[in-house]
Order: structure tokens, then C-alpha cells, then sequence
């Protein structure tokens, strides 16, 4: 039985190590600052605010962001120091990222990524709290999936009760602008160099006694605070502004399905 939990234990830790700085990391660098972040530096212009918050911020943490576009996480890693971003592991959807090993593969090398569930992390918590405890940083997305028209959805629980049963920080980050640069089904930034605001905001952790669920709640409104503080004052559109026309949408297609009275 030692044998075998000895076993367990070398494979588990091989596993881990192909997160931290092993030569796989200098695959990921080359891929993310020699490829990644000048394809993307180019195609859009990227505003970065808040970098004093980093300032005495150090690994293990969780990052976290509202979600809306697939030029999310690369800005995010682009405009992180590389001494945050070297080792950040991007939780990825199980279910869309390594349902094939070719996507696996290149979401590993750009992004160190790791699966989890869309559901809550269920299925991958584990591994989420191993990489904590050995080091690595996470780079969660709490909304679960990309918002379709740009208003952000209640955040899931697990960045919560990971934060707390691990006792690392969790940074927040508000990304503006992402959503009209890449919207929902383009496979492109939208041609000319569109502007994204990168917004970064101290590092919080729960209260004491504070429970999950509150905690979620305050990182959420937190994540809107950073938003929209910068959007007003670029005059970019709010999260109001955004559930605002998904309301109307919602209230045209119900006025349309219904059927005339006689």
C-alpha cells in the first residue's frame, strides 16, 4: 500500500510541476511575450490602470475577471508583470478546451491551462487547491463561460471557497471594451485597433466569518465598480448599459412570439 501512495504521490507531483517553472516555461514564455502579446498588442489598443495594487501582491493567488471575448485572457497575462503572469495557470473549460488534445495543447502553451467544470469546478476543485497549495497562481473566469452580449452574470462560488479554504488572495481585475473588440462569434478583433481597458483593483480576501456566498457577492460588485468607474470615464458603455439592451432585446422577441388578440 506504501508503494502504491508513493506512487500516487511522485505522479501527482510530476503533474503539478508542469505548472511551475520547469522548460515548459520557457515554451509558455516565447508563446505568450514573442507571439501572443504582439499579435494582440497590435490588433488592439490596450490601456492598463491600477498596476500599484501589484505592487506587494505574490503567488499564490487567484485572479479573476468578467468574461466576455477571446482576447480576454490574453490581454490579462499581456498586461500582468511577467513576474505575476510567469507561472498564472488559466482555468479552462473541460468541456470546450480539452475535449480535443490539439485545442489542449496549444490552451496549455499559451495559457498553462488547467481543465475545470463549468458547473462550480466540481470535478477539477482538487487540482485547483493543489495548485494553490503548491504555488501556482489561477486565472479564473467566476462567470463560468463568455458573456454573449456583455453584461456580466452572477459569479459562481468556487474563487470564494477556494480563496478562503486556501487562505490566498483574490485579484480583481475589470477588463472595458473587450466585448466591442471581439464580440460573440468573431474569431478576430474587429479591425482598427479597438480600445481595451486593463483595470486592476487590490487584492481582497474574506472577512472573518464571512461566508462564500457573501464574499461572492462583493467580488462580483467589486468587478462592476472597476468596470464602469473606468467606462464613465471613457465614455464606454456601463454593465447597466449592457443588461439594459438585453432586457429590450428580451421584451422585443416576447412581443414578437406573442400573437395579436383579435
Amino acid at each position: 500500500m506504501d508503494g502504491v501512495s508513493s506512487e500516487d504521490d511522485e505522479r501527482a507531483a510530476k503533474e503539478l510541476a508542469k505548472y511551475s517553472d520547469t522548460p515548459q516555461a520557457v515554451a509558455r514564455f516565447v508563446a505568450q511575450q514573442l507571439i501572443m502579446k504582439p499579435y494582440v498588442w497590435s490588433a488592439l489598443s490596450v490601456h492598463i490602470h491600477g498596476e500599484r495594487h501589484l505592487s506587494d501582491l505574490n503567488a499564490p493567488f487567484i485572479a479573476i475577471a468578467n468574461h466576455s471575448s477571446h482576447v480576454d485572457t490574453t490581454v490579462i497575462y499581456g498586461a500582468l508583470p511577467r513576474r505575476l503572469s510567469r507561472n498564472l495557470a488559466a482555468g479552462a473549460a473541460a468541456d470546450y478546451f480539452f475535449k480535443k488534445k490539439t485545442s489542449a495543447l496549444g490552451t496549455r502553451l499559451f495559457f498553462n491551462a488547467y481543465p475545470v467544470d463549468r458547473g462550480g469546478m466540481r470535478g477539477h476543485a482538487g487540482l485547483s487547491g493543489r495548485l494553490l497549495d503548491s504555488g501556482v497562481p489561477l486565472m479564473i473566469f467566476p462567470e463560468g463561460t463568455r458573456s454573449r452580449t456583455g453584461a456580466m452574470a452572477p459569479f459562481k462560488q468556487g474563487v470564494s471557497a477556494l480563496s478562503i479554504q486556501h487562505g490566498v488572495p483574490v485579484l480583481p481585475i475589470a477588463l472595458v471594451g473587450a466585448y466591442a473588440a471581439m464580440p460573440y462569434g468573431q474569431k478576430l478583433p474587429v479591425p482598427g485597433r479597438p480600445t481595451v481597458h486593463v483595470v486592476f483593483g487590490s487584492p481582497l480576501r474574506a472577512h472573518p466569518g464571512e461566508t462564500v456566498p457573501r464574499f461572492t457577492e462583493r467580488l462580483y460588485n467589486r468587478v462592476v465598480e472597476l468596470h464602469d468607474t473606468t467606462a464613465r470615464a471613457y465614455g464606454m458603455p456601463i454593465q447597466a448599459d449592457f443588461h439594459r439592451q438585453v432586457a429590450l432585446k428580451a421584451a422585443a422577441k416576447k412581443a414578437k412570439d406573442t400573437p395579436a388578440s383579435d
